[in-house]
């Protein structure tokens, strides 16, 4: 099967938790969703806000890939959500949606393109994705001196 891209829309306080534990999770532990992804799909997380009720935040706060084919559900709590296991990108920075929104085919030309966030995850393109994942990389000290 070929590679998908998806696009994941949850506060940055969620996504932070994800990431720490390794798991994505979107649509409030919806499970169908998620079972349209694949193992090796990359994931990237927009974060609106930094928090349900937080400051308006705007950026690109997580990006990864999924690590297997399995769906499964939290025991942790009463509360049991469906998840899939992200390899995330320890390295990347949360990075601002306004400066790519002339390049990224989700965006481009399009002035309602925030409409679409709203289903929660979306499959986004490759293109998107790899643009996303280069701001989202720290320069190296060898990048730096050039």
């Amino acid at each position: 099967m070929a590679i998908r891209y998806w696009l994941g829309v949850v506060q940055r306080e969620n996504v932070l938790r994800g990431v720490a534990q390794g798991f994505a999770q979107t649509n409030h532990g919806a499970r169908g969703l998620l079972e349209r992804m694949q193992e090796a799909d990359g994931l990237v997380y927009y974060s609106p806000r930094t928090q349900v009720d937080g400051d308006p935040l705007k950026h690109f706060t997580a990006i990864g890939r999924i690590v297997d084919s399995d769906v499964y559900q939290a025991t942790d709590s009463d509360y049991r959500p469906w998840r899939r296991r992200v390899d995330y990108d320890h390295a990347a920075v949360a990075t601002a949606i306004r400066p790519l929104l002339p390049v990224l085919d989700l965006s481009r030309g399009n002035p309602d393109w925030g409409y679409q966030l709203r289903r929660g995850l979306l499959e986004i393109t490759k293109h998107d994705f790899e643009e996303i994942r280069q701001q989202m990389r720290r320069p190296s000290a060898d990048d730096r001196r050039r």
